[in-house]
């Protein structure tokens, strides 16, 4: 079974991936951002699609989450495994950190489409824990293994951009428990568990916030941090896609039971 990885800011493809094909897909809900990318990487089959397009042209508010997240679905792909560049609001993730998400504040409601059932069916998943804990264990072991440092936890808050934040906005995150700041991880995490897939989220740290850092905010510094994170990353995911197994046993692939009303 196909491993899906969603690439951002400065990650717009995977090297070392063997490609087999490109798909251009149309769906209900419109184009996603790029062909996706089908081939083999680590000895494992995958489904790369970069988050913002190629050449990176749509802004965080402006990508097509429901059409991403409905191509994968379609293409057969069961898991999903994202990476983010985000800002560092808790001290201790200082840039160049890999942050696996476990928790998130969504600052985007109600600006972006966040569901796919806008017709007849009314849905209320359940997002208590929007990642995937299953895929969160198998890519602690493989930070474990590959000696890839990864902080196991953290709480991202979602914010609109594509400008970015106030001093006294981080300020306000950090007192309600956001450890990293970005634009892109809703409504993706919450379409991905509409569509009953597993999704497990890599926030690299590529800068401090808003009024921590103590100078001019840059994108110049987000994709040279990314880049410069690259290796510990293809590392990172061609050891986690060995361990997946083929066969799901998490709750993800049930979560519509019930949720209808």
């Amino acid at each position: 079974m196909a491993i899906g990885l969603i690439g951002g800011s400065g990650l717009y493809e995977i090297e070392g991936l063997t490609l087999l094909r490109e798909v251009s897909l149309s769906t209900p809900f419109g184009e996603p951002s790029a062909p996706y990318r089908i081939g083999v990487f680590g000895g494992s089959e995958v489904v790369f699609l970069a988050r913002h397009g190629t050449p990176h042209r749509f802004p965080p508010h402006r990508v097509n989450y429901r059409a991403n997240i409905w191509g994968f679905k379609s293409l057969g792909v069961e898991r999903i495994i994202t990476v983010s560049a985000v800002g560092g609001i808790n001290r201790d993730m200082p840039p160049g950190s890999l942050v696996l998400l476990d928790q998130l504040i969504d600052m985007t409601y109600g600006t972006r489409p966040s569901t796919f059932y806008e017709g007849e069916k009314v849905v209320h998943v359940d997002f208590t824990d929007p990642y995937c804990a299953g895929m969160r264990e198998y890519l602690l072991t493989a930070s474990r293994t590959s000696g890839i440092p990864l902080v196991a936890g953290g709480t991202y808050v979602c914010v609109n951009g594509p400008r970015l934040e106030t001093a006294k906005e981080i300020q306000f995150f950090a007192s309600i428990g956001a450890d990293v700041v970005g634009m892109t991880a809703m409504p993706e995490a919450s379409l991905a568990r509409e569509a009953e897939l597993c999704l497990a989220g890599i926030a690299v740290v590529t800068n401090r916030a808003a009024g921590i850092s103590g100078g001019k905010l840059t994108t110049t510094e987000v994709v040279e941090t990314m880049r410069s994170s690259l290796v510990a990353l293809k590392t990172l995911l061609g050891d986690v896609l060995s361990l997946i197994p083929p066969s799901r046993g998490c709750a993800c692939k049930d979560a519509l039971q019930d949720s209808f009303l």
